[in-house]
C-alpha cells in the first residue's frame, strides 16, 4: 500500500514538470538504446563467424604448398607444386588422429552449357571432400570410386552456377563443357554463401580430382595438388592432429633440421575461433561505451532530484509535520528515480530495437538482437535510478521539519 501510494505521489511529480522529466530520462534512453544497438552488432557478428566456421566444416586443417628455394631466390608461399596425391593418402592411413582427407586441384575458367557461359572455379576433388565440408547434396549423387580411379568426365555444380547456367532448368543429367571437354552433371549442392575472405562458394564446379590432373588442368609433377584439406576425428585432437600431419609430411618431403618445410599447415578452427574472440572483445567494448551513457543519464537524474528537492523542501516540512517518517521520505523520491530510470529505459529499449533493424537494413550488417542484452541494460538502468536517486532522497529524508516549514 505505501509504495501504491509513493508510486502515484513520484507520477504526479513527474507529470507537473514534463518536459524536465523527459529531458531528465534522455541520458538514459539514450544509453539503454545505444547499449541494445551495439550489443545487437556484436553480436550479428559472432554469428556471422560461427556461421562461417560451419560451412567451412568442422575439425578443420589445410595444408598448403610452403615456400621453395631455387637458385638462392625463394618463391613466396603456395609458389610451388610441392604436395602430391600421394602425401593426402598417407596422411588418412597413418595419421591415427585424422578422420578424412581430400585433395584439391583445379583453376578457374570458362564453363558453356548451351549458349550460356559462365567463369568459375572448378576443383578437382575425392570423394569425402563433401563430408570433410559437411556440405549436402539437393539432389544428385557424391563420385564414386570408380570415377575417380577411371577419370570420369562427371561434375557436381553448386547454386550460383547453376542459377547462372541454366535459370530455372533441372541441371542433373545435362552435358556442360569445361575447357572443350564435356561434363556430365551428376550433383547439385546445397547452399553454403560466402566464405569468411568474402568469397562465393556456390560458384564451384567439381570434378573427380584424377579427371582435373589428367585432363584439365595438368602439371609438370605427376599426382601434384594445390591443397590438401584434413578432418581431425573430433576437437579435442586438434592439435594431434596438426602435429602428425607435420611429423608425417616432413619424413615424406625430407627436412632437414633447421630448414624451413615446403609445406603449411593451418589449423583453420584456431583462426576462427580467434576471430570470434575478436568479434567478442569488440563487442564487449561497444557495449562498454554505451553503458557510459546511462552513467550520464544517472547524474542527470542525481542533478535533477537534487533540484527536485530543493523545490519542495516546503512540501517534505509538511509532510513530516503531518507524521510522515524519514525513511518515506526516502522511498518516495527514491521511487522517483527509479520511475524515471525504468521509463526511460523502456523508450530506450524500444529505440534499441528499432535502432538495430534500420540498421540491419541500411548498412546490410547482420544484427542479433539477445533478451540477455535486453534485460541487462533494464537492470542496468533500475541500478543507476537507484544508486543516483539515492544521495538525493536521503539528503531530502534528512530535513529538519522546522527548518523546512520555514524555507521559502
Amino acid at each position: 500500500m505505501i509504495f501504491i501510494s509513493s508510486l502515484k505521489v513520484a507520477l504526479r511529480a513527474l507529470k507537473v514538470n514534463k518536459l524536465r522529466s523527459f529531458l531528465t530520462m534522455l541520458g538514459i534512453i539514450i544509453g539503454v538504446g545505444a547499449v541494445i544497438i551495439m550489443v545487437a552488432i556484436g553480436s550479428g557478428a559472432r554469428q556471422m563467424i560461427a556461421d562461417q566456421i560451419s560451412s567451412m566444416g568442422s575439425n578443420l586443417i589445410i595444408v598448403l604448398p610452403g615456400a621453395t628455394t631455387a637458385g638462392g631466390a625463394r618463391s613466396g608461399l603456395g609458389g610451388a607444386s610441392t604436395l602430391t596425391s600421394d602425401d593426402a593418402k598417407s596422411i588418412k592411413e597413418d595419421c591415427p588422429a585424422v578422420k578424412e582427407v581430400s585433395a584439391l586441384w583445379g583453376g578457374v575458367t570458362q564453363v558453356v552449357y548451351g549458349n550460356q557461359n559462365w567463369n568459375t572455379s572448378v576443383q578437382g576433388i575425392t570423394p569425402p571432400f563433401f563430408d570433410i565440408r559437411e556440405w549436402a547434396f539437393l539432389s544428385g549423387r557424391n563420385f564414386t570410386d570408380q570415377e575417380i580411379s577411371g577419370a570420369a568426365k562427371v561434375a557436381i555444380v553448386g547454386r550460383t552456377v547453376v542459377e547462372n547456367l541454366f535459370g530455372g532448368e533441372n541441371p542433373l543429367g545435362q552435358i556442360i563443357r569445361i575447357k572443350k571437354v564435356p561434363f556430365t552433371i551428376i550433383g547439385l549442392l546445397t547452399d553454403k554463401g560466402q566464405s569468411s575472405y568474402g568469397q562465393d562458394q556456390d560458384d564451384v564446379v567439381y570434378i573427380p580430382l584424377t579427371t582435373s590432373q589428367k585432363k584439365l588442368f595438368g602439371s609438370k609433377l605427376p599426382k601434384t595438388v594445390r591443397t590438401i584439406m584434413v578432418q581431425a576425428q573430433d576437437l579435442s585432437v586438434m592439435a594431434d592432429a596438426e602435429k602428425q600431419v607435420n611429423n608425417l609430411l616432413s619424413q615424406r618431403h625430407r627436412t632437414q633440421p633447421g630448414q624451413l618445410p615446403d609445406f603449411t599447415v593451418r589449423n583453420l578452427t584456431e583462426i576462427m575461433a580467434a576471430a570470434e574472440q575478436s568479434a567478442k572483445v569488440m563487442s564487449l567494448l561497444l557495449g562498454s561505451i554505451a553503458l557510459v551513457s546511462l552513467l550520464v543519464g544517472g547524474i542527470g537524474i542525481m542533478n535533477i532530484m537534487l533540484v527536485s528537492v530543493t523545490e519542495r523542501t516546503r512540501e517534505i516540512g509538511i509532510r513530516m509535520a503531518v507524521g510522515a517518517r524519514g525513511r518515506d521520505i526516502l522511498f518516495q523520491f527514491l521511487t522517483e528515480s527509479v520511475v524515471l530510470s525504468l521509463v526511460g529505459g523502456l523508450i530506450g529499449i524500444g529505440i534499441g530495437i528499432l535502432g538495430a533493424e534500420i540498421t540491419a537494413k541500411f548498412t546490410g550488417w547482420n544484427v542479433l538482437i539477445s533478451y540477455w542484452a535486453l534485460l541487462t541494460s533494464f537492470s542496468f538502468a533500475a541500478a543507476v535510478g537507484i544508486f543516483f536517486g539515492f544521495y538525493p532522497a536521503h539528503k531530502a529524508s534528512r530535513l529538519n521539519p522546522i527548518d523546512a516549514l520555514r524555507y521559502e
